[in-house]
């Protein structure tokens, strides 16, 4: 054994599925989120890691997340996320698809199944930052609603 200092380490925890805070505080309606490792219940500084549900034909208000940059995965259903000039944009994502949404973007997330809930893996830094902007003008677009 070598003579290296003793490093204090954060200690591990696991967060239990049917444990996990709902945060509907400054949240987005129709985009309940669940927060997995937070700081408001982990050790971690800056990092938000959760699931995000969305019912059939449903879609969040206009909204962005601040500094946050934001990864997402596509765990079941297919996801929309509309952006750009009144939301005019939009792009499709399937299950066991990644996506990105840069920070400061307002946005929309969307369930673009017909039949199934939509469940995102999240992943932001430094935190669930979530800015609603509910005086938005918003296209009416054609959505692609399929299985």
């Amino acid at each position: 054994m070598t003579d290296t200092p003793q490093t204090q380490y954060k200690r591990p925890s696991v967060q239990k599925r049917d444990e996990l805070p709902f945060l509907d505080h400054d949240q987005t309606s129709k985009a309940r989120r669940y927060a997995g490792v937070t700081p408001r219940n982990t050790e971690v500084e800056s990092l938000w890691f959760g699931k995000v549900f969305t019912a059939v034909g449903e879609a969040s208000d206009p909204h962005h997340h601040g500094e946050a940059e934001t990864g997402g995965y596509v765990l079941q259903g297919r996801a929309f996320l509309r952006f750009g000039e009144r939301f005019e944009e939009i792009i499709y994502a399937e299950e066991g698809d990644f996506i990105f949404v840069p920070p400061h973007m307002p946005h929309i997330e969307g369930n673009a199944s017909s039949t199934q809930e939509l469940i995102w893996l999240t992943a932001r830094q430094p935190d669930n930052i979530v800015i609603n902007l509910p005086d938005e003008d918003v296209a009416d677009i054609e959505i692609d609603y399929r299985d």
